[in-house]
């Protein structure tokens, strides 16, 4: 089993950490990235850590800004104690993922509305959203396993979303943990609108997103109900 190198000092010394520590930081803000809001005993099993390394690092990041700790949604009594806390990335924390050209990239698309107008912007979302469709249907056939709304999940974790699916009420949802044009959505949300649009194209029915990190939530979240079921095949049995 593989430990990190810091576990047998971290619980006893204050001392700020080496620079070899850096990777492993990472390690623990791409887990958060990609599987959303965690608890430092989960971290450490996932990361295969010490739970004090993974505390060393999480204070470290909370005191850059990284990460925020937040209370459990649940508060239902578990056993004694009070229930672990859950570290979620900040916007600081999400700047560290593929948002380096940014400015450049809002840059350019006000410069695409000032002169081509708000159908000019809308084109260049419905284009740079194509990728959902052009992808679709070889992942889908790639893993046959995989439900079309997992299938699509993939498209977009391949595309640095790190996406995945949840079971709703009424379908499923799905959930993008980070997305690399968050910042300029938030000031073109005709990004997230092409989004939705081929999303509910390559799954043929109404699709509707509830959450949008563009608007400040922590996760794009898209639901997709279920398939209605025909009155009809009621009334051929009857």
């Amino acid at each position: 089993m593989e430990f990190d190198e810091d576990a047998q000092h971290g619980a006893q010394t204050d001392d700020l950490p080496p620079v070899g520590d850096e990777p492993t930081r990472e390690r623990v803000v791409r887990s958060i990235l990609v599987n959303g809001p965690s608890t430092a005993a989960v971290l450490a099993q996932r990361l295969v850590l010490t739970p004090a390394a993974v505390r060393r690092h999480l204070d470290l990041l909370l005191e850059e800004g990284q990460i925020e700790s937040r209370e459990p949604r649940s508060q239902a009594t578990r056993g004694r104690g009070r229930p672990a806390k859950l570290f979620a990335l900040t916007e600081t924390g999400r700047d560290h993922f593929d948002q380096q050209y940014d400015d450049l990239a809002a840059q350019a698309l006000r410069f695409v509305s000032e002169t081509g107008g708000e159908s000019a912007v809308r084109e260049f979302a419905i284009r740079r959203a194509a990728f959902i469709e052009a992808r679709f249907g070889g992942v889908a056939a790639e893993h046959p396993e995989m439900s079309p709304v997992e299938a699509l999940a993939q498209v977009f974790t391949d595309e640095g979303y790190a996406a995945a699916v949840r079971e709703s009420p009424v379908g499923e949802q799905l959930c993008q943990q980070h997305c690399p044009v968050s910042h300029v959505a938030h000031e073109f949300p005709q990004l997230c609108e092409a989004e939705t649009e081929a999303i509910g194209r390559v799954l043929g029915r109404h699709v509707q997103r509830l959450a949008t990190i563009a608007h400040g939530d922590g996760v794009c979240t898209t639901c997709i109900p279920g398939p209605l079921v025909s009155s009809g095949s009621t009334n051929e049995k009857e």
